[in-house]
């Protein structure tokens, strides 16, 4: 079936819906939720993150075949400076796992931003 621009915005608010329902009920933090686009000022599509100590994570959550990293890492970046976020990660769909397997679903990020997360500093 190919992918049109309805089927497109469905798959991925979905995904978006199910990567925030899932990060709430793992971190159990009933403010993680979905976010509404802000256009140019967009600050990701997951809010509610934060780190154990309270550092603010910005979540870009993608569903399609087609990999961009770095474009959506640059994407990423421009949404931590519009959300005053430290770090900055990006969801991404693993084709063949749905809801039921969303723990198995890809993270990208930076080895600084990961260095972050884990209690280290930003070099």
């Amino acid at each position: 079936m190919t992918r049109n621009r309805a089927s497109a915005k469905s798959a991925g608010t979905w995904m978006e819906t199910q990567t925030a329902n899932f990060l709430a009920a793992s971190l159990g933090d009933d403010r993680i939720e979905r976010r509404t686009k802000n256009g140019s000022k967009d600050r990701g599509d997951i809010g509610g993150v934060r780190t154990r100590d309270g550092v603010r994570v910005v979540v870009e959550v993608k569903n399609t075949s087609k990999l961009d990293l770095g474009g959506w890492m640059n994407e990423v970046n421009q949404e931590c400076q519009n959300d005053g976020a430290l770090i900055g990660v990006v969801v991404h769909k693993r084709r063949g796992k749905g809801e039921k397997q969303m723990g198995e679903q890809y993270v990208t990020m930076t080895l600084d931003d990961l260095a972050l997360l884990l209690g280290g500093r930003r070099l």
